[in-house]
């Protein structure tokens, strides 16, 4: 691990056998889905050189099939299989933050599959920092291509049970690893063009980039490469999610059944709605943020207004991913239904 603990944090990690890593490597192996844990959130993953396998993913999360996916790699070494041209700076930040939540665009090397990159010229890599991702990896010995293992659209899964409840038998097993620690999807970096470009932000913030690469990295809302979670709605609970200013007035004139997520108490000790209140601090919030969607979700609410995170670096992943939230479209048929914690170790 690198010294920034991306593998640890809230709620630790579950240790999962040897012979369940083993069956999941040889499960990929013969063109299998596979879900597990990182420090980011739970990937569905697929044989990045297999594209029937690779496409069972697509058909699995019911994923737009020009959206790259990310490629999961074992170690840095392994970017010279699946990338060329690699900038220096790549690897210096390869050596910093690997394994960790940061994924790095790179000019595509040859025998990539389209299918994994979505016919771009560009491929997605990350080492993860969790250790059941990174035996799973060394037991297969190729690139894992990963996405979130959840619905197209929706609250990306934090536990194996979210996994389950979302993807059910779609999925050949899944490797419960226990909830994840970040639990917002890794920052992404784009390095194939002459100036880095921050495509989505994440636990690594840009000034922890610019220490290493020697400038901010610039913010692309849009253009460059298509990359996971970038489109305008996208991260959306199946409850219509609102931002608000002030959760204290506006809960007054929202419908009923109402949910809140602030971060603080009601200034009134009186009120007629289910009030969540949310770390103060970033970090924490982003741990907590799609769990508590999900239990939202379960309550079967009309509408959940969230305050709106401050406007700091610190906040930018979470203010992100409530924005595209916001945004998006509920998940059909969703709403009020009950996760089992049932997840499955095959």
């Amino acid at each position: 691990m690198n010294g920034d603990g991306f593998g640890g944090g809230p709620g630790g990690w579950r240790q999962v056998p040897e012979s369940a890593i083993a069956r999941a490597a040889e499960i990929l192996g013969r063109g299998g889905l596979v879900a597990f844990p990182t420090e980011t959130v739970y990937g569905l993953g697929a044989d990045a050189h297999n594209a029937a396998a690779v496409a069972g993913v697509f058909a699995a999360k019911g994923r737009p099939a020009d959206h790259p996916l990310i490629v999961h790699i074992h170690d840095a070494d392994q970017m010279r299989r699946y990338a060329r041209d690699i900038p220096p700076v790549a690897w210096r930040l390869a050596e910093h933050f690997w394994p960790g939540p940061l994924t790095l665009i790179l000019p595509r090397g040859p025998g990539v599959a389209d299918a994994v990159t979505g016919g771009q010229d560009t491929i997605g890599l990350r080492v993860p920092g969790h250790p059941v991702a990174l035996a799973l990896l060394k037991a297969f010995g190729r690139g894992v291509a990963a996405p979130s293992a959840n619905p197209f659209g929706g609250v990306s899964p934090t536990t194996a049970a979210h996994v389950a409840f979302g993807l059910g038998q779609a999925v050949d097993a899944i490797l419960d690893g226990g909830a994840c620690a970040v639990g917002l999807e890794s920052t992404i970096l784009d390095l194939s063009g002459p100036v880095p470009r921050l495509l989505r932000p994440g636990a690594v913030s840009p000034r922890a980039l610019a220490a290493i690469i020697g400038r901010t990295p610039m913010f692309a809302a849009s253009g460059g490469p298509r990359a996971p979670g970038r489109l305008p709605s996208h991260y959306a609970p199946a409850t219509p999610l609102r931002l608000v200013s002030d959760p204290d007035r506006e809960w007054r004139h929202g419908p009923r059944p109402l949910a809140v997520m602030a971060l603080r108490p009601p200034a009134s000790g009186t009120v007629r709605c289910r009030w969540l209140v949310m770390p103060r601090a970033a970090g924490a919030y982003a741990h907590a943020l799609y769990a508590r969607l999900r239990a939202i979700d379960r309550w079967g609410c009309r509408l959940v207004l969230v305050e709106r995170p401050p406007a700091t670096e610190a906040w930018d992943a979470v203010r992100d991913r409530l924005e595209r939230a916001a945004r998006g479209t509920a998940v059909p048929g969703a709403a009020g239904r009950k996760e089992s914690g049932a997840a499955r170790q095959k």
